[in-house]
């Protein structure tokens, strides 16, 4: 089914378009729905050449390793695009995608995307600012991991899901929107998941981890100190 104006504007880089030029996309997108486990995208299939952008729910973006150690690369949540080498480059997925809950996904056929980046060249811009950013984030990942403790890694991975998704602010704490389960946790940062229980345990005065992956801020302050290098 296409796409309607409104979930066209949900899209970070439509959002400036008006309900004219949300008109001219609309022929050209389709919207998929997808259930909680299931894959989008495998690592190495083939991509269509069209725009895949997050319209509802979450999505999970990891890499195999020869080793055959699973990495996750980051979380997707509402408005985001994904997949780039189906616009540029090799049309190849680089990574798989996995819905984390149930998810739309909103699509737009390449050619029609170049049409109106031609009349709206911002978007263009847009989309260099968030390769830009997930260039960076990944090249701090693999600083992290070559230079930094995993107590470091740890405390700035929970300090970035905090800033960038939210928290719950309650008196004396805050709990993350996002959940953040131990498998995830010790993927992201490249340590074991028995290893991850014991890092987490040892902050018991900085975290508290709950069943399913809530995660509540005890001492921002300490959080931040680690996340610098201070965990004395």
């Amino acid at each position: 089914m296409l796409a309607t104006l409104d979930q066209l504007s949900q899209i970070q880089l439509f959002a400036t378009l008006n309900n004219e030029q949300h008109q001219k996309l609309q022929p050209y997108t389709q919207i998929y729905f997808y259930q909680k486990g299931e894959i989008i995208l495998h690592e190495g299939d083939d991509l269509a050449p069209q725009l895949y952008s997050l319209l509802i729910g979450s999505l999970q973006v990891t890499k195999i390793a020869t080793t055959g150690k699973e990495t996750v690369l980051r979380v997707l949540t509402t408005g985001e695009i994904f997949a780039a080498p189906a616009l540029v480059g090799s049309p190849i997925a680089p990574a798989t995608v996995t819905a984390q809950s149930d998810c739309e996904i909103l699509t737009v056929e390449r050619s029609a995307l170049l049409a109106t980046i031609q009349e709206h060249p911002e978007i263009a811009l847009l989309m260099l600012a968030v390769f830009n950013t997930r260039l960076q984030e990944l090249h701090d990942t693999v600083h992290g991991l070559i230079s930094e403790r995993a107590i470091v890694r740890l405390a700035r991975f929970i300090q970035h899901f905090a800033d960038q998704y939210g928290v719950e602010v309650n008196p004396g704490s805050q709990k993350l929107k996002m959940k953040l389960p131990y498998y995830r946790l010790a993927r992201s940062i490249g340590i074991s998941y028995e290893e991850c229980v014991r890092l987490v345990r040892s902050l018991k005065l900085v975290l508290s981890y709950q069943r399913g992956g809530k995660i509540i801020i005890l001492d921002r302050d300490k959080l931040d100190a680690i996340a610098q290098g201070d965990y004395s």
